[in-house]
């Protein structure tokens, strides 16, 4: 009889046992919602691009005397890098000397023509003072030849300065045989070795050398069109380069295209990038740290907090011992976190592992811990 009552008894307790535990409720692990500042960064390709660039190429035919630099060479502004040849360029240079010296020759001859005709003028308009001295005639012919000596002056004088611009050009153009750096930077390719013959009209159609500044680099970033917003000059902007892993460099915002290209839908922006080091090249293609300004903050829970089912997505939000569902919608990743977006505040308790398996308005017990 003992054994029965005893039986009966175990039934009981057993039958009811689920009440108990639905009374306390399912053992959940939560988390709290947390808010960050909504702007973020994306990783965007870029291009450098050298700061200065230029094909030095000869003004004047000639023939290549001397290459005084080579491909790697560091040169300063105004530094000597090729000497040319053209002895033709030596006689025009004589001719047009000789023509000015002449021209000058002549200016003098007709300023003491000049000097000539005003003294007999004077003396003549002096005389004629005293009446019956001389003949009026004698004065206006003496006036008449000082005009005519003055206008020679003014002829001889305009000779002198165009023989004097001739000069002056052919010394110009004797000039070109000397080419120099417009800048300082380095030699990045050499086309012609001496005995080349160039200038306009040769076989050389890329020029004598390159030379580029490479101690700044302009970094070229094409920023997508839902980006441009967060575009500001002046700005300060980290990227990485394959060659150098492990580094980060920076670069200033200095010049912004007005336009999209209509193609890429990006606006190409320039940076400033010191690179004093020459850890750097033109032609490297950096990624770039690129920041998206955001609107206000946003709000973040682990990714397995978000439910997802064919109706709807949600979290479940626990209140006073209660499972809630919230509508939310779910956004980009960050880190072990997702945001969202959705009627929660920072600090709403919401369940870690999320599942459509825990009901709505069902009870549920916060683990100890979490």
């Amino acid at each position: 009889m003992n054994h029965l009552k005893n039986s009966v008894l175990a039934l009981a307790l057993l039958a009811a046992l689920p009440f108990r535990i639905h009374a306390q409720g399912q053992a959940v692990e939560v988390t709290k919602v947390v808010s960050k500042d909504s702007s973020s960064i994306v990783k965007l390709p870029g291009e450098f691009l050298p700061y200065e660039s230029v094909s030095l190429r000869a003004r004047t035919a000639g023939y290549v005397e001397q290459v005084l630099v080579d491909r790697g060479s560091v040169v300063k502004q105004g530094q000597l890098l090729v000497k040319l040849s053209a002895p033709e360029m030596a006689a025009q240079v004589a001719a047009a000397e000789s023509k000015a010296d002449e021209a000058d020759a002549q200016r003098v001859e007709a300023e003491a023509q000049l000097a000539s005709a005003q003294s007999t003028y004077d003396k003549l308009k002096k005389a004629a003072a005293t009446p019956g001295t001389i003949s009026g005639n004698e004065l206006v012919q003496a006036e008449k030849n000082m005009d005519a000596a003055k206008a020679l002056v003014r002829s001889r004088e305009s000779a002198v300065r165009s023989a004097q611009a001739a000069m002056v050009a052919s010394k110009d153009m004797q000039q070109y045989l000397s080419v120099t750096a417009p800048f300082a930077g380095v030699i990045t390719n050499r086309y012609v070795h001496p005995g080349s013959l160039v200038g306009p009209g040769s076989e050389t159609s890329d020029g004598l050398l390159e030379l580029q500044q490479v101690s700044r680099l302009r970094l070229v970033v094409g920023v997508p069109e839902t980006n441009v917003a967060g575009i500001v000059r002046g700005g300060h902007v980290n990227f990485t380069v394959p060659a150098h892993p492990g580094q980060t460099f920076s670069g200033v915002v200095a010049r912004i295209s007005p336009a999209l290209d209509p193609k890429t839908r990006t606006m190409s922006v320039e940076l400033d990038v010191q690179n004093a080091r020459g850890l750097l090249s033109p032609g490297m293609y950096p990624e770039v740290s690129w920041p998206v300004r955001g609107q206000g903050v946003a709000l973040l829970v682990p990714a397995t907090s978000v439910v997802t089912t064919t109706e709807r997505t949600f979290v479940i939000r626990v209140r006073e011992g209660r499972a809630e569902w919230v509508n939310v919608r779910r956004g980009a990743s960050d880190g072990d976190l997702v945001r969202i977006e959705g009627p929660l505040q920072a600090g709403d308790v919401v369940v870690r592992r999320g599942t459509d398996e825990i009901r709505e308005g069902s009870a549920v017990q916060v683990k100890k811990g979490s």
